[in-house]
């Protein structure tokens, strides 16, 4: 089946945070220099959902107020597949495996073949959902993003090897959170990064989620709260962005 890659698709992105109540650092890459989105920038690792992510088993669910978040204003069996997707999007990208010990019940599908093979079947327990932005009209590629942070002793693979990563992203690194903004990256990323400074020390997963809404009529900044609603001024990150033009 052929993607139409200019239509809005869901994808997950990971935040993985390393000592983070010592000196936080953050992983991070830069896109290559042809890529058609965000090329140059450095990034947190992920994708769009692959169809095939839906029946892909989890050895645990994301929490339930994580996935009650993702429930508002999308699929409601969106929950399963976009975890799965960042489990998968940090795995090709970087090689840091969120898994459990175990084996699998089902063949697993191509491109998840070689997770299969480290023994570990994905785990979404550690994945916190902690922001969502969609991509505004007029760029080459759209997406409706979902950024989860995951605490770095999650990972049951070495944090420093990043040998079984694809191309995708060069110069993989952990990145001081208190230096993360010198990089060059896209301005969401920026805003995300506030949301990732306030919810540093915090392990439990968020109650309230910011929401980026780009469409075809305006920009809004909302929270996923039980319902959307407009974010408040005391959220500690800048309202002016809000109802304007959101360039990522």
């Amino acid at each position: 089946m052929t993607i139409d890659k200019s239509q809005i698709r869901n994808a997950a992105t990971v935040i993985v945070l390393r000592d983070r109540f010592d000196a936080p650092r953050i992983l991070m890459g830069q896109r290559g220099s042809k890529a058609v989105f965000m090329p140059n920038k450095f990034v947190f690792p992920g994708g769009a959902v692959d169809a095939g992510d839906a029946e892909v088993p989890l050895a645990s669910p994301l929490p339930e107020t994580c996935a009650a978040r993702i429930a508002e204003d999308a699929e409601p069996d969106l929950a399963h597949a976009i975890a799965v997707a960042a489990i998968r999007e940090l795995w090709e990208e970087t090689g840091l495996i969120l898994g459990r010990p175990g084996s699998w019940d089902t063949l697993p599908p191509p491109d998840w073949e070689s997770f299969a093979a480290t023994g570990h079947v994905p785990h979404a327990a550690p994945l916190q959902f902690t922001f969502r932005a969609l991509t505004p009209p007029g760029r080459p590629r759209r997406f409706d993003a979902r950024f989860f942070l995951v605490d770095a002793d999650d990972i049951a693979s070495d944090l420093d090897d990043f040998d079984a990563a694809c191309d995708e992203l060069s110069h993989l690194q952990w990145v001081p959170l208190s230096e993360a903004r010198s990089f060059d990256m896209p301005f969401i990323t920026e805003v995300v990064m506030a949301e990732v400074e306030a919810r540093a020390r915090d392990r439990t997963p968020p109650d309230s989620v910011p929401f980026f809404k780009n469409n075809d009529e305006e920009s809004l900044f909302l929270r996923l709260r039980g319902s959307c609603r407009p974010v408040s001024k005391e959220t500690g990150q800048s309202m002016a962005i809000a109802r304007s033009t959101i360039c990522f």
